[in-house]
């Protein structure tokens, strides 16, 4: 029995609504390149170790092909706060637009470059000498921080603790020599906007280029400022 007219067109509008129902309900989204997060990892990375003196190598993991990301507009690469820009690190992609989402990417940043070891037993409060630095090179990520990396960053600074022969030289383990010692007859130099006075004091406290410093003035008025070499606290309104 052949379908009537009316009903043939009643069946074929049917089929259109639901065929645009089908469509409205799951639209069609454009896949995530992967490659892409890679490379923003890799650029990123690089970027952030680009202040490091020496060779820098980024290498990036892959991601994980189970994951079925929408395009992101703009992806936004970042570290841990506090975290260190060199050795393992997990860099994190986040995506606002127009779907939210994040993923973490391992990547590990090599930096090969001169450092200084010491070239013999330091003993503590010892003054450190050019004699007393050996210069090496290798991966300083593996290695703690605050590495020295320059003489100018250890020459005439003190020891604060033994340190054998060969161990890698920190910042943390030396200490500037003091330009201002306890009891040492002291000028004291105030300073602001159209003017300028200087008095003379007894200091306080020892103090290194740039520290604090405490004096008594001879009014028996007790100051502090920062220290500088000759016997000067700077004191700045």
């Amino acid at each position: 029995m052949k379908t009537p007219r009316i009903l043939r067109k009643i069946l074929s509008a049917s089929i259109v609504l639901s065929l645009a129902g089908i469509c409205q309900a799951a639209p069609f989204t454009t896949p995530q390149d992967m490659a892409q997060l890679r490379q923003l990892a890799l650029d990123f990375l690089t970027l952030q170790a680009s202040g490091q003196s020496g060779q820098v190598q980024v290498s990036v993991g892959e991601v994980d092909k189970r994951l079925n990301l929408q395009a992101c507009e703009n992806p936004s690469p970042s570290l841990p706060p506090g975290s260190k820009p060199w050795g393992k690190v997990t860099v994190a992609i986040r995506c606002t637009v127009p779907t939210p989402w994040m993923i973490y990417l391992q990547a590990n940043v090599q930096v090969t470059a001169e450092y200084y070891v010491a070239a013999n037993s330091l003993a503590q409060g010892q003054i450190l000498t050019m004699a007393d630095l050996s210069k090496v090179k290798g991966d300083i990520s593996k290695l703690p921080a605050g590495v020295i990396t320059s003489p100018e960053q250890a020459i005439g600074k003190t020891i604060q603790v033994s340190i054998p022969s060969g161990s890698v030289l920190r910042t943390d383990a030396l200490k500037s020599p003091a330009v201002i010692q306890q009891g040492q007859s002291v000028r004291v130099v105030s300073s602001g906007p159209g003017f300028q006075v200087a008095t003379d004091a007894i200091a306080l406290n020892n103090a290194a280029d740039g520290q604090i410093a405490k004096a008594k003035t001879s009014s028996g008025q007790t100051v502090s400022g920062v220290a500088k070499i000759g016997g000067i606290i700077e004191i700045v309104y």
